[in-house]
């Protein structure tokens, strides 16, 4: 707890922003130690000038990281830090991803298959249609579901998943001491029985209009794919869009008649190239490859069920896609030489395989 309390302080620092506290706790090795530096020495870290490091040292922030601290021990809230190995990995690998996040709730986060399910707050009957025979269609396949807790599509694809007994997470972009909209409260309070609201924001934030992307950064990044059920040619769900491509991840739009406002934006980016058409839930299992997906968990649970523990740890880093050689060495605390050396061994059993620029992949 003593750790969480200086991560909290350091974020809470003006100046400091996801990336600088990063390249900080990088450094210096702990939250902590970046407490007990010099200002010359903190200088020398990418993004810190003489400002930011003066706000560190003169630790005005203990005050917001105390509050902080009895909140989470009194509403047993988590914390997952960037370093953690419960921190969504998915969102792990974005550049600019939190720092630090605050949740309540019951979930993992790290399962084999998250989508995210976005769109306009006001929704036509066919469009909140089209986004719960999507659910309906995705149940035998267990996904975990993500979106903003917002009215229209999110509200619907929330519910819809608590009727069908699917874990669904709300990112909010406020702190965790209210929901916003109010309303949304009874479903939230459900939803912390199989899945639940995760946050970046401390309490007392506000659901301000800049909070908003950055919220909708997470949920992009937590996801393995981004599903467009109606929108507008403006709006959060383009943003969010748009920010699962720069993430390299499948984005997928429902399209529909030319003359409809709610249609405009999954048009265009069905035709800009930003998203693949969804006629059918059938349509994003076949290009996520959910089937060949759970065909090779059960084949590995039976040719290979007695994995080392560290074996075990690599695959289970593994599962969430595509991953690079640092990434793996950042979470999984071994050696670089002890690394290759267990990755060589998985590649003999078959199942990681090595590609192009030090990424593997489960095979």
């Amino acid at each position: 707890m003593q750790e969480l309390f200086y991560q909290i302080a350091l974020r809470q620092s003006d100046y400091i922003g996801d990336i600088t506290a990063k390249n900080l706790v990088n450094h210096f090795g702990s939250a902590a130690a970046v407490f007990e530096s010099k200002m010359s020495d903190l200088t020398q870290v990418l993004g810190v000038g003489e400002i930011a490091a003066q706000s560190i040292l003169s630790r005005h922030s203990f005050g917001v990281a105390d509050r902080e601290i009895e909140f989470i021990q009194k509403n047993k809230v988590q914390t997952f830090f960037y370093q953690d190995d419960k921190y969504p990995r998915r969102l792990q690998r974005v550049e600019g991803a939190p720092f630090l996040l605050f949740y309540q709730g019951q979930a993992d986060f790290n399962v084999s298959q998250v989508l995210a399910v976005v769109g306009t707050r006001k929704p036509t009957e066919i469009g909140k249609r089209n986004c719960e025979q999507l659910l309906s269609g995705l149940q035998d396949y267990k996904p975990l579901i993500i979106s903003g807790l917002a009215y229209g599509v999110d509200i619907c694809a929330h519910k819809k998943c608590l009727a069908l007994g699917l874990p669904t997470i709300g990112v909010v972009a406020h702190g965790l001491d209210m929901i916003y909209p109010a309303v949304h409260q009874p479903v939230a309070a459900q939803m912390l029985e199989n899945g639940g609201i995760i946050s970046e924001f401390i309490t007392q934030t506000e659901p301000n209009h800049k909070n908003f992307p950055m919220r909708n950064r997470v949920i992009a990044g937590m996801a393995d794919a981004v599903v467009v059920v109606e929108t507008a040619r403006v709006g959060g769900s383009i943003i969010t869009a748009e920010l699962a491509n720069d993430y390299q991840k499948d984005v997928f739009a429902i399209p529909g008649r030319l003359e409809d406002e709610f249609s405009q934006g999954c048009n265009w980016l069905i035709k800009t190239h930003k998203a693949s058409l969804l006629e059918s839930w059938e349509d994003l299992v076949y290009v996520l490859r959910w089937d060949k997906l759970n065909q090779n968990k059960v084949q590995q649970v039976q040719l290979f069920p007695e994995l080392s523990s560290e074996e075990a740890k690599i695959v289970d880093v593994l599962r969430a896609g595509q991953v690079h050689l640092d990434f793996l060495v950042r979470n999984s605390g071994m050696s670089v030489s002890k690394l290759a050396s267990i990755l060589l061994e998985l590649e003999f059993k078959a199942i990681v395989k090595p590609l192009a620029g030090k990424n593997y992949i489960l095979h």
